[in-house]
C-alpha cells in the first residue's frame, strides 16, 4: 500500500488508479471493515488525526477530484463522509524521499513519463498535507 504524500497530479495512469484502489483500502482499514493491512504503517499519519475516516475520505476527495480534471471515471460514492477540513503535517524528508521513490519507478515503468516530469525538483504534497521540515517519517519502511 502506498499512500503518496505529493499530489497525485504526478502520477501517471497506472499510478493514479492504483492510488485510487488503495486509499479505498485504506478507508475500509480505518473503518474496521476488513482484516488486512490493519497495521500498515502508512496509515499512522491518519489514525494520529483527530478524525482518522474524515482524513483519508479528504485524501480519497483529492485524488477523485484530480481524476476528473483527467477525465476518469472513479466512483465519488465510495468516499466516506467527508467531514475533515484541516491538514496533516508531512515532512520535507518525506516530499524528497516519495519524489525520488517515484522517479525510480518511473524509470523502470514508463521512461517517457519521466521526462514530462523534467525540471520538477520539488513536487507540491498532496491536498490533504502541509509540509514541515524534517527527514524521512518514522512510518516509512524504505529508509
Amino acid at each position: 500500500m502506498r499512500l503518496w504524500s505529493i499530489h497525485p497530479r504526478y502520477l501517471d495512469p497506472k499510478g493514479l488508479v492504483a492510488l485510487w484502489r488503495e486509499a479505498l483500502l485504506a478507508q475500509k482499514v480505518l473503518r474496521g471493515e476488513t482484516r488486512g493491512y490493519r497495521h500498515h504503517p502508512q496509515l499512522a499519519r491518519f489514525r494520529e488525526s483527530d478524525d482518522p475516516g474524515g482524513a483519508i475520505a479528504a485524501y480519497l476527495a483529492a485524488v477523485y477530484t484530480n481524476a476528473c480534471e483527467r477525465s476518469y471515471r472513479f466512483d465519488r460514492s465510495k468516499i466516506g463522509m467527508i467531514v475533515f477540513s484541516g491538514t496533516l503535517p508531512v515532512t520535507d524528508g518525506q516530499i524528497d524521499y516519495e519524489w525520488r521513490h517515484l522517479m525510480q519507478k518511473f524509470r523502470r515503468r514508463c521512461p517517457a513519463y519521466v521526462r514530462t516530469l523534467r525540471g520538477i525538483t520539488l513536487p507540491e504534497p498532496h491536498p490533504l498535507f502541509r509540509v514541515v521540515p524534517g527527514p524521512v517519517e518514522p512510518w516509512e519502511r524504505a529508509h
